[in-house]
């Protein structure tokens, strides 16, 4: 005969206060309050949530490319290759956020566009941060936030800054490397390449982003100029051509 079993263990449901520690600990009652759209179409709140989203793994993916800049400058290479794999699964959720908008037709798009005014992706500083970090950097951007002087301050320290790659180029320098053709060639330098294969993994997976961006554009709006006075694809097709650490790829023509 089988012997008692044990009760099983109730999740406890009674906190004593008026919201669960769940919703306290990550904001989600605010997080929820967020989404407010301004007009009727059902799609708007695929565009508000996916622009949410994205803002807050941009800020997550400064955090991890900050962390590996400040590895690198002490040469604690473990620290800098784990900081750049924990960016790697952020840019990849980052790449499939894309999905939640990759069906909208441009009447739905349309349908609420009016609502944005001349609100435009290209306006998020926190994105702007992230080019700033991978050397695409542009004084004239500060502009934007020129009434926003704490923003202003902390683009204008990353602008003024060594970039992700400018770090990568003193780990090498330190390492008595003078190139990627040289630590792709010598095995002493096997660590070294590996650093370069990750800021490779890093610069593909903008580059996907970046594709992902127009592709959804372009079958939401076509050829139509962006808001926020963009040009809209053409100058996303831009963007999508240009190589990220293009010193990198091009020691590929040599090796």
């Amino acid at each position: 005969m089988p012997g008692p079993t044990a009760a099983a263990v109730q999740p406890k449901v009674d906190f004593g206060e008026p919201t669960t520690p769940y919703a306290a600990y990550a904001g989600i009652d605010t997080l929820h309050s967020l989404l407010q759209p301004r007009s009727k179409e059902p799609a708007e709140n695929s565009f508000i949530v996916a622009t949410q989203v994205m803002e807050l793994l941009f800020g997550l993916l400064r955090h991890e490319w900050t962390a590996a800049q400040q590895a690198m400058r002490v040469d604690d290479l473990p620290a800098a290759t784990a900081a750049l794999r924990r960016g790697l699964g952020v840019q990849d959720v980052l790449v499939s956020s894309w999905d939640l908008l990759a069906t909208m037709t441009p009447v739905e798009f349309s349908a609420f566009r009016p609502y944005l005014g001349e609100a435009s992706g290209f306006q998020s500083y926190t994105y702007l941060h992230l080019e700033f970090l991978l050397g695409n950097k542009s004084e004239r951007l500060l502009k934007l936030y020129a009434g926003s002087p704490r923003i202003h301050a902390e683009l204008s320290e990353t602008l003024n800054s060594p970039s992700l790659y400018d770090d990568a180029e003193g780990v090498l320098r330190r390492a008595g490397a003078e190139d990627w053709v040289s630590v792709y060639s010598d095995p002493a330098h096997r660590e070294l390449a590996l650093l370069g294969e990750l800021l490779l993994d890093v610069a593909e997976r903008v580059t996907r982003w970046r594709q992902r961006h127009l592709i959804a554009v372009k079958r939401a709006m076509g050829a139509k100029p962006g808001t926020g006075g963009s040009s809209g694809i053409s100058w996303l097709s831009k963007a999508a051509e240009q190589d990220v650490f293009p010193e990198i790829w091009a020691a590929r023509n040599v090796l």
